[in-house]
């Protein structure tokens, strides 16, 4: 809230205005205000601290050079700062003050630059550089950001893991067996980021327990338990049953395992351990089947009992390894945390836990500096309370101490008055910060026991009423506090009360449908609703923005804002924010659909602390270049920097200087004479792609002479990347991210770099890791949507919020972390591993993991002033647990009770527009949902809360719009063009002596031609893209095998017998099949063998054609053995169906047949497995491979013979099939060869 706002409220008597008077008034009462979102928790804090300044020592007042304010960040202090002049200032005009306090508060003015007010870190170090010796750091020591620690610790990782991998020790090397899976870290990275979390608590030294667990053991008996699940898969009835599959897969799995084993003799526990992890993620463990019967003799429920009590054992060892090897890894990455603090010690640096620790320390062993600071300082105050770790608390409780005696900080008692804090459990969202609620509640309960008060502030300045009605009855039943076990875990919730009205004919609250939430299979799926949400909002931007298509007026949407909370202003894509939970889902970048969707909009945005930074081009560009710099050899690296949008050269020129010069190289040197070829136009291309590589080589050459800044300055200097840059799309966003690229540069040299080389490897280890934020080009009245997490957005306010990305879960599925402070225990999954202490703990630490998540979306949900817009799905039905995203915690307060889904009211008069019936746009098929079960679009009264909330119509909506690249570059060029124009009728007019007016209009004339020239190229260029576009869609050659069209000619063929219509040869599906009367009649032929009780199916068809394709046509019974079993070992086949292969293929070599296509093998005249390929009438491609065929002469006339070999049924259609796919055959053959063919079909 503003000082205004407060102001503002004129005669309006606020509900919590007791509280806000004593916080002004009892200045000799510690207290604990928890002001709940938008109700002034910095107003509280300045007022309180005015308040004391305007009093003498004795009445609990005090100066401001013995005032420490602590906030949350610098950004922060920074506005406390400005905050407390103006109110300073405004006291000291305030006629009730007297001379005394007058006098007082000039005295703060004059000193208000020399007040402590920053963050607890700055403090910190104010503290060290005064006591450095009593604190045993270094007197000149510099304060480490965070870019800066993590190169050092890398320094000290990278020297460690290479000493390491000579003998890497257990843990070690169980993690260097894992291979990553898509996307993810691999080991060495994954030990990276397990020892630098380590790092991040090495305040936290109990070791994580390990528990004795004999790996070997384990896994030797689950490997038994594995194959005796998998030995039931050869009792399944039907071979294609989904559950036998499951469990032959297991059995492969296992029979290649012993394989591995016989050949390396011995069992490697390591990468066996690695593997059942990938083994416990197939998806075949939830392969069931159908039908009750499994086997001869069992059930298919008996199957799936033992097959899921065996997963629930791989799962066990699984933990159970998981936990072992934590604590394994625990102890193993305590050498590079030791070295890391090796070298912050020799480089001088202190990073932020440092100066945490060593204050904490300095307070704990010296009594002296207890007491000159207890002396010292007679009032601190504390914003955002609730996101205070278990260090600063410590550190915070021991300065306000009434004994400077005492140092176990839950015993101090604050001295009365001295402390004030301010925060709002129901905003604490930085557990990974170590921020607690549960560490706050017990400070809070100690607090409250020394005689502090707790005084709650409730009425907030910020929301509509109705959007706080909104936020009450969701977050009201969720956060109760409670009593009993986790009682602390939870906030108990303040209600907000109301100090400003609705606005006026718009609505405050509206559910954005997912316009095609549905997958492939009939259900809500989320991967759909990731992929349809970004343009549904991007689209209702657009129309919020622009008043939609059917406003008439222009905008007609207004806002409010908080410097000007009486005037209505029309609405701005400044004044909009989307919040994401995170920027980051299943390793993607979870904010790119909505960028695309805003630029195809052109709509202005901004990314606040995006982590795609390296993703863009951009970045990539220069990150090109520089490879390139100090690579030259590097010829990728080249050859991207100049085809890429720094030089974009095009390939046919980049192709023939490469093959004209051999290489792409910066430094050589090409002769003239051979780079002087001209082209049409006049250009010499060679010349482009020798002044480009000589950029490089010039930069190449001073790289190591000049600052690393001023190589990238110089590199965009050459390449005039800024105008070209600043002219993209989103140009600003760009540019910034280029001169970010420099900023980079300049910090790495301050920080102590040591070669140009060292900037370019650390930009690519950034890249590798997604490190580094998107450059924050963010200032009041910046034009564009904010694009940000609800953790960045914290603290601040927007007139229009959207939440995005509903699909994201509310929590993981393995539990966060677990810490207590009391034990110094800090446990967390280490590369994917869970420590014991966490396991034990699992189902409390994901019920804080839930809480936390509820506390997350009420943030972002208060950060709306006007217009709170959440996503969600017309056909879902809230609370029957078929997702679990996090706004799922707002369906209440946004979904109508079932029996009023269909009335809607409508609200033309809220300014939308006319809305239809339904709130999905697209449903498949096999969806059994329709639009009666949808929520139809309007306004309604949802199931919780007594505000109302608007349906939007996905309809209305100007969905699916192409991005519109290049528009704004043509405008520019259209602008140069038009310039060019005017100089050239300039000039023109000059040379025949024609008036200066006739001059200028005949050059605008020109300007104008040549825009509308350009638009109309355009135009021709982009229809002729859509035009190859819908061409490519549709096949130019359609290709069918010839066992499909057999089939569809048999099929239609037994339709027509059966009655059918004539006409359905005639059809589409077979119209290329060749006509019955054109073609020799086929004959079928059988081998002289019994077939009744044989083996059947596929695999045993597959072997027997095997065999006779490969076998020598006059082989005897043995040699068709050893064919057949070298056969079946591809195909698994066991010894039945071995034996009935080998008696079909020696009777099939028995049949005269197959005697005469022996002797045409002899004189090179048989071909055996021939592909073929053959047009039909309609231009069908029609394959197939024919099984034998054989060429004898007739007299003086050649004739081919083609044999299809049969294992199956000749009756129905199945006859007719295998007629018609030889009549295929024997066509193709006797067209390509030109030669009478003829066709037989051969059971064996």
């Amino acid at each position: 809230m503003s000082a205004d706002a407060a102001r503002a409220r004129g005669a309006r008597e606020l509900a919590d205005e007791p509280a806000r008077r004593r916080i002004r008034e009892d200045l000799r009462t510690t207290l604990v205000v928890e002001a709940a979102a938008g109700t002034g928790k910095t107003t509280a804090l300045v007022s309180r601290i005015v308040a004391v300044l305007r009093k003498a020592p004795e009445e609990g007042g005090g100066t401001l050079d013995r005032i420490v304010a602590v906030t949350f960040t610098e950004k922060a202090a920074g506005e406390m700062k400005l905050r407390l002049r103006a109110e300073i200032e405004r006291a000291r005009g305030d006629a009730a003050s007297g001379p005394a306090e007058r006098a007082r508060l000039d005295e703060a003015l004059a000193h208000l630059e020399a007040a402590r007010i920053g963050t607890i870190h700055s403090f910190c170090a104010d503290l060290l550089r005064e006591w450095p010796v009593e604190a045993r750091v270094d007197p000149l020591f510099q304060v480490a950001a965070a870019d800066q620690a993590e190169a050092l610790f890398d320094q000290a990782f990278d020297a460690w893991f290479q000493r390491t991998l000579n003998d890497p020790p257990e843990g070690v090397r169980r993690i260097l067996r894992r291979r990553p899976r898509d996307g993810a870290q691999g080991p060495r990275d994954l030990l990276r980021s397990a020892a630098w979390r380590l790092a991040e608590h090495r305040d936290f030294t109990r070791p994580w327990r390990r528990d004795p667990f004999d790996r070997e053991r384990a896994i030797d008996e689950l490997l038994d338990r594995l194959a005796a699940l998998a030995d039931l898969g050869a009792e399944a009835d039907r071979e294609g049953d989904y559950l036998a599959q499951s469990l032959r897969n297991i059995d492969r799995y296992l029979a290649e395992l012993r394989r591995r084993e016989e050949v390396t003799g011995g069992r490697d526990h390591d990468g066996l351990e690695a593997e059942l992890g990938e083994l416990a993620r197939w998806k075949e463990w939830r392969w069931k089947g159908s039908g009750k019967a499994f086997g001869a003799d069992l059930s298919r429920a008996e199957v799936l009992a033992q097959r899921d009590r065996v997963k629930v054992e791989l799962d066990a060892v699984l933990t159970a390894a998981s936990a072992d090897l934590a604590a394994c890894l625990s102890r193993e990455l305590r050498p590079p945390i030791e070295a890391y603090d090796a070298l912050k010690a020799r480089a001088g640096k202190l990073d932020f836990l440092d100066l945490l620790l060593c204050a904490r320390n300095l307070l704990r062993s010296s009594r002296a500096v207890r007491e000159e600071l207890n002396l010292r300082f007679s009032h601190l105050f504390v914003d955002e309370f609730q996101d205070t770790d278990p260090l600063q608390a410590e550190l915070l409780l021991l300065l306000a101490a009434d004994d400077p005696a005492e140092t176990d900080w839950t015993r101090a008692r604050p001295v009365p008055g001295k402390l004030f804090v301010v925060g709002d459990p129901k905003q604490s969202i930085y557990r990974f910060r170590r921020a607690e609620v549960a560490l706050y509640e017990a400070t809070k309960a100690r607090l409250v026991a020394c005689g502090a008060s707790v005084l709650y502030l409730s009425t907030s300045f910020r929301s509509a009423p109705s959007i706080q009605e909104a936020v009450n009855a969701a977050f009201a039943p969720l956060m109760q506090g409670g009593s009993g076990e986790g009682a602390a875990s939870q906030a108990r919730y303040v209600a907000l009360e109301p100090f400003r009205d609705d606005p006026v004919g718009q609505p405050t609250v509206i559910a954005l449908p997912v316009p095609r939430p549905y997958g492939d299979f009939g259900k809500i799926s989320d991967f759909r609703v990731r992929q349809s949400i970004p343009d549904a909002v991007g689209a209702f931007v657009h129309h919020l923005i622009h008043g939609g298509r059917g406003a008439a007026g222009g905008r007609r949407w207004t806002v409010t804002e908080r410097e000007r909370p009486g005037q209505r202003v029309p609405l701005e894509a400044r004044h909009i924010c989307l919040l994401f939970k995170r920027f980051q889902t299943f390793g993607e970048d979870a904010t790119r659909a909505y960028v695309r969707a805003l630029e195809a909009r052109r709509i202005p945005h901004v990314l606040v602390g995006g982590r795609s930074f390296h993703d863009r081009e951009e970045v990539m560009a220069v990150r090109s270049a520089l490879l390139a710099i100090e690579w030259p050899d590097d010829e990728l690296s080249v050859y991207a920097t100049l085809r890429g949008p720094l030089f974009a050269l095009t390939d046919d020129v980049l192709l023939l200087y490469r093959d004209r010069f051999q290489r792409l190289h910066p430094l050589a040197q090409p002769d003239d004479g051979a780079l002087d070829l001209a082209v049409e136009g006049g250009a010499r291309p060679l010349w482009e792609v020798a002044e480009a590589l000589a950029v490089l080589g010039r930069l190449h050459r001073e790289r190591n002479r000049r600052p690393i800044a001023d190589t990238v300055g110089g590199l965009l200097d050459e390449t005039r990347a800024h105008a070209g840059i600043a002219i993209w799309p989103t140009g600003e966003q760009a540019l910034a991210n280029v001169l970010r690229v420099m900023d980079l540069g300049r910090r790495f040299e301050a920080g102590g770099a040591t070669s140009f080389r060292a900037f370019v490897e650390r930009l690519e280890a950034d890249a590798e890791r997604g490190e580094v934020a998107e450059a924050p080009v963010v200032e009041e009245g910046t034009e564009g949507v904010r694009i940000m997490t609800v953790h960045r957005a914290k603290g601040l306010e927007f007139p229009v919020v959207i939440l995005a990305d509903p699909a994201s879960p509310a929590v993981h599925q393995h539990p966060s972390r677990h810490v207590d402070p009391e034990l110094g225990l800090w446990a967390e999954p280490l590369a994917g591993c869970v420590p014991a202490e966490l396991v034990e703990r699992r189902d409390e630490v994901l019920r804080r993991d839930r809480e936390e998540a509820v506390r997350l979306a009420y943030v972002a949900a208060t950060r709306a002033r006007e217009l709170l817009v959440v996503p969600a799905v017309g056909d879902a039905r809230p609370g029957d647990g078929s997702s679990d995203g996090w706004l799922d915690v707002l369906h209440p307060v946004l979904y109508p009770a079932p029996r009023d889904r269909r009335s809607a009211r409508r609200c033309e008069d809220l300014g939308c527009p006319p809305f239809g019936t339904d709130t999905v746009l697209e449903r498949p098929a096999r969806c059994e949902a329709d639009e009666r079960d949808a929520v139809a679009p309007g306004e309604h009264t949802p199931m919780a809360g007594s505000h109302r909330v608007v349906w939007w119509d996905p309809s209305t909506l100007d969905l699916d719009r192409e991005p519109e690249a290049g528009l704004r570059q043509q405008r520019i060029l259209q602008a140069d063009a038009s310039g060019a124009g005017v100089m050239a009728g300039a000039g023109a007019a000059a040379g025949a002596g024609a008036a200066a007016g006739a001059g200028a209009g005949a050059a605008a004339a020109a300007g104008a031609a040549a825009g509308e020239i350009g638009q109309r190229g355009y135009e021709v260029w982009l229809e002729a893209r859509q035009r190859a576009i819908r061409d490519g869609a549709v096949a130019a050659i359609r290709v069918k095998t010839a066992t499909q069209i057999s089939h569809e000619a048999a099929t239609e063929a037994a339709a027509a017998a059966a009655g059918a219509a004539g006409s359905t040869a005639q059809r589409s599906g077979a119209a290329g099949a060749p006509r019955a009367d054109a073609l020799p009649v086929i004959s079928f032929e059988q081998t002289a063998i019994a077939r009744e009780g044989r083996p059947y199916g596929k695999r045993f068809g597959t072997l027997v054609h095997a065999v006779l394709a490969e076998v020598d046509l006059r082989a005897g019974e043995d040699e068709v053995r050893t064919v057949a079993a070298a056969q079946a070992r591809l195909l698994g086949a066991p010894a039945e169906e071995v034996d009935a292969a080998v008696a079909a293929a020696v009777a099939a070599l028995e049949h005269p047949l197959l005697r005469r296509a022996a002797e045409s093998a002899a004189r090179g005249a048989c071909e055996r497995e021939t592909p073929l390929l053959l047009r039909l009438e309609d231009g069908t491609i029609a394959e197939g491979v024919v099984d034998l065929s054989f060429r004898e002469s007739v007299g003086d006339v050649g004739v081919w013979t083609v044999v299809d070999f049969k294992t199956g049924s000749d009756a129905g259609t199945a006859h007719a099939a295998q007629e018609a796919q030889v009549r295929l055959y024997v066509q193709a053959i006797a067209e390509a060869t030109g030669e009478r063919a003829r066709g037989v079909v051969l059971r064996v």
